[in-house]
């Protein structure tokens, strides 16, 4: 019998919930208005403002987009989880918890997410036992 399964079900709210939030919140716009946020990105490890922006753009758009169809979901949580950290301990440390929630609350559900992995509900591709490949959602 397929039953959904309320872990599963917990797991994919949180992965595409949280996903979206970061990709319209700071992906879509950092993609969306590159030459803009080149100028304004900090750079606080020092590996150049385009190469900071591209990885913040990896973090915040590629890596959702891979969560949402649960691909690669573990992986895929850290580069969100480094940005956050970068962001809380590096470029804005002067921030209170209070004007640091958002990027606290992304910490905890990448965290969750990282743990968790994608659940039963996902897009992946695997092999059965006599090699097939076979699709699962």
């Amino acid at each position: 019998m397929n039953r959904i399964s309320a872990p599963d079900a917990a797991l994919l709210f949180l992965r595409i919930t949280a996903s979206v939030l970061v990709l319209l919140v700071h992906g879509l716009p950092k993609a969306l208005h590159y030459t803009s946020q080149l100028d304004a990105i900090e750079d606080p490890l020092h590996l150049g403002k385009t190469l900071t922006l591209a990885f913040a753009i990896f973090a915040e758009v590629v890596c959702p987009l891979l969560m949402i169809a649960g691909i690669a979901t573990r992986l895929a949580a850290l580069p969100v989880m480094l940005v956050s950290a970068i962001a809380l301990g590096l470029v804005h440390r002067e921030w209170s918890l209070d004007q640091g929630q958002f990027a606290w609350m992304l910490l905890i559900m990448f965290g969750t997410i990282a743990i968790g992995g994608a659940g039963r509900y996902r897009i992946a591709l695997r092999q059965d036992a006599s090699g097939q490949r076979e699709r699962s959602c």
